[in-house]
């Protein structure tokens, strides 16, 4: 069931796959498309079935990168990739379902009345498709299923009697070699042409990034584990592999009926094979009767290809934006973000007025950057565990991807344009995001080792007075000088119930943590308590209300000003996760605890 889900993105390619074959190499299309081919099989296929081992968790090649990149250059790479391949996505969606649409209003049984309506029946079917989502994962791949199956026994007629016909009339061989050979001249020359156009068929290749993505739903072994789930890896791989196998024989065996048996001029802008090359070839071969069946099939596995890329995004956003902070917590909840990608999805097809010439760009380019950063991931990867040979094996894929990449993107620079504006957006709401949720706990888990506990139940006897210090120097002067100044701030009475607190800053550019707290004495006379945070104020504010919560007494916890302009001391919060400590502690708990008297005590001298 999961291989029809990524299959309908790999398969329903075939709708418009050999139309953009014609298009770009002519009566080379079948050599162009056996280079594609052998870039798949070779070339994207090891790739990913090595993203599969690496990332089995369903977060894909952009996990690899993330580990590569920590702190915040980390994570504005990973939004501009998340950037790129929400374009992909999206734009699967738009693109599928005005594609689908393109085929039902040209077919002739319901071209009357459905002409100049484009862009209703894209609507349309986008609804039908959240709908489905709305419903459940269940039920869109069982969906899929049938689409798939059904999908593929029609092509492989249509393809099979058009290799008939071929085989019978062997005048449409003489005449496409004639015209080959008129164009191009020798071998080599077809050869180097081929290398020259074959980029312009890559979207043949989409759908690797969807299979992937997909994994969490995929079936293991009983005795897989999250940490080494190696049944889920290798269904997976088995997964890829088949859906490539499949659609290269699809690919080469649509492309050379269509350039033998169709008239080149069928597939110039506005012919009756322009981007529906199988659909029209069914009508010519077997028959209105047949070509109907045949157009309403396509209809709904483009309409559908879309639902891989719903899955592709309900798995992947919740597994970074939220935990990065940069979206709401709702994010991972599937319905309201079926509903925001909805949104997305019906501007985008009102802004194109459903026309799927202009969104391929955007589509193109957000898939193929996806899959270039995956070769050079993988790349990277083999490199760091010394396998020098798969190194550069994976290196010279990654330098065809990027070829092909850099092929597109000149060939259509607006694709480039929007998958621009797409990661702009997503930067932008991910920076308000953050900065909205900066005063949350943002800590999943507090734990007290022993020796942090005996400290906090001895002190809950009498009363619990913690002292916030940055770890400095740590010999016996630095607790010594704190403690005289606090006591004299604060014109404490007795210092044998102060403990201190210390928060080495991990990486600030995470956003939750899991507090692990440990005691210890210093010096044979100062408690400490350390812990380590992405945020020194919001783990102060964690720990207080956890050690009210464990001993029903509110604490007290001791802050100096800290010295400099507030203004930058607030960004250095954001940005490092220190600076305006005892404030922004105060902010955190107040959000956290709505009632005062049961907020910790906090003090400030």
């Amino acid at each position: 069931m999961v291989a029809c889900l990524t299959g309908v993105d790999l398969f329903s390619s075939l709708g418009y796959a050999p139309g953009i074959a014609v298009n770009a190499a002519g009566r080379a299309a079948p050599a162009a498309t056996i280079l594609l081919v052998v870039v798949m099989l070779f070339g994207a296929l090891p790739v990913y079935r090595r993203v599969a081992k690496e990332s089995p968790s369903g977060m894909g090649s952009i996990a690899m990168l993330e580990r590569l990149l920590p702190r915040w250059n980390g994570k504005l790479f990973v939004l501009v990739l998340l950037g790129f391949a929400f374009t992909g996505w999206i734009i699967t969606i738009t693109l599928s379902a005005s594609d689908a649409a393109a085929h039902l209003v040209q077919n002739p049984t319901f071209h009357s009345f459905l002409a100049g309506k484009n862009l209703v029946v894209t609507l349309a079917f986008i609804a039908v498709l959240g709908a489905v989502f709305l419903k459940g994962f269940n039920e869109a791949m069982g969906i899929a299923v049938v689409l798939v199956g059904t999908y593929l026994a029609l092509n492989a007629v249509v393809i099979g009697v058009g290799i008939v016909k071929v085989i019978n009339h062997t005048a449409y061989v003489s005449q496409w070699h004639g015209a080959v050979l008129q164009e191009h001249g020798s071998l080599f020359n077809q050869l180097i042409f081929a290398v020259s156009v074959f980029p312009l068929l890559a979207l043949g290749m989409s759908g690797f990034e969807t299979g992937v993505a997909v994994m969490p739903l995929i079936k293991g072994d009983e005795s897989d584990t999250e940490e080494a789930p190696r049944g889920r890896i290798r269904n997976a791989r088995k997964l890829l592999a088949t859906a490539a196998i499949i659609m290269s024989l699809y690919l080469i065996g649509s492309s050379v009926v269509c350039s033998l048996l169709i008239d080149e001029s069928a597939f110039a802008e506005g012919g009756p094979a322009n981007g529906r090359a199988l659909a029209y070839l069914a009508h010519l071969t077997l028959g209105d009767g047949f070509g109907t069946a045949y157009d309403l099939a396509t209809v709904a596995i483009l309409w559908f290809a879309g639902a891989s890329a719903m899955a592709g995004m309900l798995t992947l956003i919740p597994k970074y934006l939220p935990r990065y902070g940069m979206a709401p917590m709702w994010v991972s909840a599937v319905r309201p973000l079926v509903i925001v990608i909805l949104g997305t999805a019906f501007l985008i097809t009102w802004i194109f007025d459903a026309d799927t010439d202009a969104q391929g760009g955007a589509y193109a380019t957000g898939v193929l950057v996806l899959m270039t950063s995956a070769t050079v991931a993988v790349t990277i990867s083999v490199f760091r565990r010394r396998h020098r040979r798969w190194a550069a094996f994976f290196g010279v894929i990654a330098m065809v991807f990027i070829y092909i990449t850099i092929v597109n993107v000149v060939e259509r620079i607006d694709g480039l344009k929007i998958g621009v504006c797409f990661i702009a957006v997503i930067v932008f709401l991910s920076i308000i995001s953050r900065l909205t949720r900066a005063f949350e706990l943002r800590t999943t888990e507090v734990v007290l080792d022993e020796a942090a506990k005996r400290y906090v139940r001895d002190a809950a006897r009498r009363s619990i007075r913690l002292i916030a210090n940055e770890p400095d120097a740590g010999d016996v002067n630095e607790y010594r000088l704190k403690t005289a100044q606090i006591m004299d701030d604060n014109e404490l009475p007795n210092a044998g119930d102060l403990i201190f607190v210390e928060v080495t800053v991990t990486d600030p550019s995470d956003f939750d943590s899991k507090l692990e707290v440990t005691g210890c004495v210093k010096h044979d006379a100062y408690r400490v308590i350390s812990m380590e945070s992405p945020s020194v104020p919001n783990a102060l504010a964690a720990l207080v209300l956890h050690v009210r919560d464990v001993t029903g007494v509110r604490p007290h916890i001791y802050f100096e000003w800290t010295e400099g302009n507030p203004a930058r001391n607030f960004l250095r919060f954001l940005l490092f996760g220190a600076g305006e400590v005892a404030p922004v502690t105060r902010e955190v708990l107040r959000r956290a605890e709505p009632v005062r008297e049961r907020r910790p005590h906090l003090h400030v001298g």
